[in-house]
């Protein structure tokens, strides 16, 4: 019997052997520039790095060490699938800040961040071929998750009031007529990764009404509710609506990343399948982490320190947009978030962020290429501009390098379009790969500025 030859033999000998869903993996837009902005020049306006170091950290450190001398036992033993009973309790404390006052522990699952919750509803319910609704942009994380099953997402438009029910309807519409098998709509309705924009409250009666009527389940990612700067968080879908709507929560923005701990809430049945998803693929989310996390709201002012944490964001959210203001070159749009942690900004016509990239780079500023946020290609025209995790002095001086960058690149398009309409006239100069003048494609005034940028 003949045996096809390993596609690349000599790179990888078990390449012929992989599952089809690996071939689509591709590293994320933002775990790709982890080895740029870790370089103590560059100004990091990526990640979504949470500002930990506001944090008591001395008296977390303390709470931590007490915990495990006090309690190894437990803290350092197997626990629950579902996760530790006082943790839960606590969760629904939290999530009643947003009008979910009806949870009960019982139906919380506890997980390894909300990324693992993610992972586990899509397994529990999408098969290869299903369509997946999500904004679009929609965050990076649930665009892999969603790759990893091989659903196919749809998305759906937004502006600055979040997603347009009318869209959404009509998306819904052409699915049906299509014959796709919609599984959920993804949403994250509150101060959005990447968009940085917060569903409006009419439209979240419009979703919800929608939803109803074409018997749509709702998968509502919520990072970042309790991080609004200028009123009190905003009715979560799930207060809602307790049988149509998934809720997803987590720890990283309100207390630490680090720990990994997140949960959904989901009605009784879904919670059953999801806490088996959780033993086959981890047996049980880490026992220190949910004790620590547990201590924590019982013992710290955490209230208090959400309320530190927003005025901390709420600092470097304007001292990005009045750099944005003061610097960016006509025709550069962005959003103006009202919480969390992004600006999701808009190039003049004709710029391509991911291809600006490297001479962003090149100029010591870092952020993240639209493209990523999107799983048919589009967002070429966007960025990502995260104001998290620098402080404010670092935020406009990165805003600076930006805006000389895009400008960079505007007078570079200028001059090609010249050339194409052959009102521009190359000067004699250093010959490059194609005979012309490379002066008379970039010019002294260009090389200028890109010299500048290094």
């Amino acid at each position: 019997m003949h045996h096809p030859a390993p596609r690349h033999p000599r790179l990888d000998p078990l390449a012929d052997r992989y599952a089809a869903r690996t071939h689509g993996m591709k590293a994320s837009e933002i775990r790709a520039l982890f080895s740029v902005v870790s370089r103590p020049e560059v100004v990091s306006l990526a990640g979504g790095m949470p500002a930990v170091t506001a944090l008591p950290l001395d008296a977390v450190g303390s709470m931590i060490g007490e915990l495990v001398s006090g309690m190894g036992a437990q803290t350092l033993q197997y626990g629950s699938g579902q996760g530790d009973p006082r943790l839960r309790e606590r969760i629904c404390d939290v999530m009643a800040l947003e009008g979910i006052t009806d949870a009960s522990p019982s139906e919380v699952v506890v997980t390894v961040g909300s990324q693992q919750g993610l992972d586990l509803v899509t397994r529990v319910f999408c098969d290869p071929g299903d369509v997946i609704l999500a904004e679009g942009p929609s965050y990076v994380g649930a665009l892999g998750v969603f790759q990893a099953a091989e659903a196919r997402v749809r998305h759906v438009p937004m502006d600055d009031d979040g997603l347009i029910p009318e869209a959404l309807e009509q998306t819904l519409l052409e699915c049906r007529a299509a014959g796709d098998r919609v599984k959920f709509l993804y949403t994250v309705p509150n101060y959005h990764n990447p968009a940085g924009v917060t569903l409006s409250e009419p439209r979240r009666q419009a979703v919800m009404e929608i939803a109803d009527r074409y018997d749509l389940l709702v998968i509502e990612d919520n990072p970042y509710g309790l991080l609004g700067f200028d009123r009190e968080p905003m009715r979560a879908l799930r207060a809602r609506d307790d049988r149509r709507v998934i809720y997803l929560g987590s720890f990283s923005k309100t207390f630490s990343p680090g720990l990994r701990v997140g949960w959904v809430l989901a009605p009784l049945a879904v919670r059953e399948k999801l806490v088996l998803a959780t033993e086959a693929q981890v047996l049980c989310p880490p026992s220190l982490t949910q004790y620590a996390v547990a201590r924590y709201l019982d013992t710290q002012p955490w209230r208090e320190q959400i309320k530190h944490f927003v005025e901390l964001y709420r600092e470097r959210r304007d001292a990005t947009l009045e750099s944005l203001e003061a610097l960016m070159p006509a025709g550069t749009t962005w959003t103006r978030p009202d919480g969390g942690f992004y600006v999701w900004l808009k190039l003049p016509s004709g710029l391509d962020a991911k291809l600006m990239q490297p001479r962003a780079v090149n100029a010591h500023v870092a952020y993240v290429p639209g493209i990523g946020f999107y799983a048919d290609g589009a967002g070429r025209e966007y960025m990502r501009l995260s104001y998290c995790y620098p402080e404010p002095d670092q935020i406009r001086e990165g805003v600076r390098r930006l805006a000389r960058v895009i400008e960079a690149e505007l007078d570079l398009h200028s001059t090609f379009d010249r050339v194409d309409t052959g009102t521009f006239r190359a000067v004699s100069g250093p010959q490059g790969p194609s005979g012309r003048g490379v002066e008379g494609i970039v010019g002294p005034a260009n090389s200028d500025r890109y010299e500048d940028l290094g």
